[in-house]
Formats: C-alpha cells, sequence, structure tokens
C-alpha cells in the first residue's frame, strides 16, 4: 500500500484553442488541513470553484498552492470601417467648399477619410463558444497537474514509509532492550538496599529476611514498567498497520507518536538503572525523529 507525502510539485503545459499557450504550476508543502490557493490571471476567476472541488477530490492534507500563466494572447486586428453618417457628412461638406472655390480641385477620398469621425475601430468579436473552450482546456490541464501532484506526492512517501519503517524497527529494538533491563530491576533493587542496610548497620545485626523482601517489593513494584513496555509494542504494531493501510495516516501517526513519548517518558521516570534510563532517553530521541517524519504524511 501506498504512503503520500504533503509534499511535490508539477508542472503542466497546454494550449488553448486559439494556439495560446499556458502553464500550470503547482506547489504542495506540509499543513494540518487541506488549503488550495489559486492564482488565476484576470478573467479566469469562474474556474475557481471547479478547480477547488477537483483538488479537494484528490487530497486530504497539505497547503497546495497552484499558479496559472498564460501567454499573451494574440487578439484578433483591430479593423478600420468608415461610420456611414459622418462620411455622407463629410463628403457633402468637402464637395460645397470645393464648388466654392473656382478651378479648385475634388475632394480627395484620403483627405475626406482623415476628417474626425469618419473612421472608426471595430474589434471582431470572440467566437461563440471560445471562451468556454478556453476554460475547458485550463481545467483539463489543472487536472493532469493534479496527477503530476499526486505521482509526486506518492513518490515522496515512498521514501517517507522506508524512513518510518527504520524509525519503529529502532523503536522496537530499544523496547526489547528495555524490557531485558526491566526483568533484572528487582534483583537490583535487593542488591542495592541489602548493602545500604549492610552500611548502615555495621554488622550489629541483620534485618529480618521478610522484611527485606517486603520492602524489595515495594521497590519493585514501584518501578514496575511492564504496562509502558505492553504499550510501546501496541504503539509500534499500531503504527506499522497505518503504514500498511494506504489510507491517510498523517494524523493519526501524529497522535500515536504523542503516546510513544509518553510511554518513554513514564519509563525513564520509573528506571532504576542507568542502563535503562540510557534506552529512555534513546527511545525518546528515535520518537521525536519519527514524530517529525510523521508530520509530512498526508
Amino acid at each position: 500500500m501506498a504512503l503520500f507525502s504533503m509534499t511535490g510539485f508539477a508542472r503542466q503545459a497546454g494550449s488553448l484553442p486559439d494556439g495560446t499557450g499556458f502553464v500550470w504550476e503547482l506547489r504542495s508543502v506540509n499543513g494540518r488541513g487541506l488549503d488550495v490557493r489559486l492564482r488565476l490571471p484576470p478573467g479566469h476567476e469562474a474556474l475557481e470553484p471547479k478547480l477547488r472541488d477537483a483538488a479537494a477530490s484528490r487530497f486530504k492534507r497539505g497547503n497546495i498552492s497552484a499558479t496559472l500563466s498564460v501567454k499573451r494572447e494574440e487578439r484578433p486586428a483591430p479593423r478600420l470601417t468608415p461610420d456611414p453618417v459622418a462620411l455622407e457628412q463629410a463628403l457633402a461638406l468637402a464637395l460645397e467648399l470645393a464648388a466654392r472655390i473656382p478651378g479648385g480641385p475634388a475632394p480627395r477620398a484620403e483627405s475626406i477619410l482623415l476628417m474626425p469621425g469618419v473612421l472608426r475601430t471595430e474589434v471582431p468579436e470572440a467566437r461563440e463558444g471560445e471562451e468556454e473552450a478556453r476554460h475547458a482546456a485550463i481545467a483539463a490541464g489543472f487536472m493532469k497537474a493534479l496527477d503530476d501532484l499526486a505521482v509526486a506526492r506518492g513518490e515522496e512517501g515512498d521514501k517517507l514509509a522506508d524512513i518510518l519503517g527504520a524509525l519503529l524497527d529502532e523503536i522496537g529494538t530499544l523496547r526489547e532492550q528495555a524490557a531485558t533491563l526491566a526483568a533484572e530491576q528487582p534483583a537490583a533493587h535487593r542488591a542495592r538496599l541489602s548493602a545500604a542496610l549492610a552500611e548502615l548497620l555495621e554488622g550489629e545485626r541483620r534485618v529480618p529476611e521478610e522484611r527485606l523482601v517486603t520492602e524489595v517489593a515495594l521497590l519493585a513494584q514501584k518501578s514496575d514498567v511492564r504496562e509502558e513496555l505492553d504499550r510501546l509494542a501496541a504503539h509500534v504494531q499500531a503504527a506499522r498497520a497505518l503504514l500498511a493501510s494506504g489510507e491517510p495516516a498523517g494524523r493519526r501517526l501524529e497522535f500515536l507518536a504523542q503516546e510513544f513519548g509518553r510511554e518513554a517518558n513514564t519509563l525513564g521516570a520509573k528506571s532504576a538503572s542507568l542502563g535503562l534510563t540510557g534506552i529512555s532517553l534513546d527511545l525518546k530521541a528515535a520518537i521525536e525523529r519519527l514524530r517529525e517524519q510523521a508530520a509530512n504524511v498526508e
């Protein structure tokens, strides 16, 4: 089963029906939830709801930034066309003036066209359905970019799975070492207590064996870490099951990392030997690395 990271990058280029090129760039980083930020050129705002829904259907967590770049559009060349009313008025005025000047030349067409208001500029309107086709092409490019981003996050997830698996192996090994040392704690308590009493009493009288056994039992009870070790083993098993489930596991892994830390802290507090204390410190270090890596999981 695949594990997905929240980190990834995707780039997808495409072209619009009129030949204009566009590029989608998607970047994804860690986030507590899903946050999709779209940067669209003016005129493309209508696409935003559809694109957000598409991203939400693919991903559960991560801060995703999607930027659309569209090359400069090649607009149809403007067309000059005469204004019929203004042309008639200009022509009539030119002819009237020419008639009033004996021997004057006839009005020239270019002179009449240069008169204010005679010519106007018209820009051809976009063909029917062109806007819908543009938006459809851009949306299709976004879907492909989402596919590429999912692949990139999956590749990062594979690396995370290896790292997390190795950390769980390390925690499991340390837990086994702690169990071995914890089993030796009652005998260590008895030896230390006997030595301390012998030094205090200086051999004047012996402490009854049953009293010594009672005191050792009380010390062993206070330093009993079997429950902590059992819970550590259960947490390791639960974490492995999450990694193998193929489901978004980031939040639950982070919760388990907190539980790991709680058990390691209690183990250290109950330790009665330098060896067990050292293992609890090593456990805390491994668990902290596990927590940092779990924060990258979707």
